[in-house]
């Protein structure tokens, strides 16, 4: 596919949301290996949820999970709570809990994004700006005056609502076209302060993945999936370069078209 088209999303119902995660956590160590086969570094991209969270547990206990260079793999995150550094709300500090400190990761890649108790304070918007000016420094030479890498694979959770990442319906940070990060303020799920990634951000990635789980999610997966604008269902948006993958379970697929 020609750098910068998108692909119709496909779709996997996997059996159990157990299976989900088993085969999330599978595909996901295929695919890192397959960007390292041909590149020196790869970008993975988490976000914080449930389901996420145990695809990062099934990754511990993978069989071959070691066979990749994980020291060559960059970690970043769509968004985050700003809250302070050892806050259990961090999406950071549940994904290390969950699988991320099994893994042999090179610190120096590890891209934690800013805390409230960093030197940045009150001033999220300062934080933001600072983990735009990282990814732009980790943008490789052969992205040429791109501000963003190209990750290879951005896993993505969708609420009930249907945000992903921090990027709510109607909130003003569906309207960004510009920033790569933004702060956002007044969230309508708690913690109210949040950073996180654009539409455009997560529109570098070669690969979107959504993984969601359970009948609480089915409104969203469906709504998402019937041609909504992001701006009413941000989970609509995020489109990868060459693949978007919705993995979910019979009960998250429950509201889909027979066809689907």
């Amino acid at each position: 596919m020609a750098p910068g088209a998108t692909a119709p999303p496909e779709i996997v119902v996997e059996a159990s949301a157990d299976v989900l995660a088993e085969n999330t956590a599978r595909r996901l160590v295929a695919t890192l290996s397959s960007a390292l086969s041909v590149r020196p570094e790869a970008h993975l991209v988490l976000t914080g949820g449930g389901i996420l969270e145990q695809t990062l547990r099934a990754l511990r206990d993978l069989p071959g999970r070691d066979d990749l260079d994980w020291p060559r793999v960059h970690v970043w995150w769509a968004d985050e709570r700003y809250v302070a550094s050892d806050s259990d709300e961090r999406n950071d500090k549940a994904a290390f809990a969950a699988g991320l400190d099994a893994l042999p990761l090179d610190p120096a890649l590890v891209h934690r994004m800013p805390a409230a108790d960093s030197d940045f304070g009150d001033d999220v918007e300062a934080a933001a700006e600072f983990y735009a000016e990282a990814l732009a420094a980790a943008v490789p030479p052969d992205q040429g005056q791109d501000d963003v890498p190209h990750f290879d694979v951005v896993l993505l959770g969708v609420g009930p609502d249907g945000h992903c990442a921090s990027l709510f319906p109607g909130h003003p940070g569906v309207y960004e076209q510009d920033a790569a990060v933004i702060a956002v303020r007044d969230a309508p799920k708690p913690p109210p302060t949040r950073l996180s990634f654009t539409f455009r951000t997560l529109d570098a990635a070669d690969e979107v993945w959504f993984v969601a789980s359970g009948e609480g999610k089915a409104d969203a997966v469906a709504m998402a999936l019937s041609g909504a604008d992001r701006v009413t269902v941000p989970a609509a948006g995020p489109r990868g370069r060459s693949r978007t993958r919705w993995l979910i379970d019979p009960a998250a697929a429950a509201k889909l078209p027979p066809n689907r």
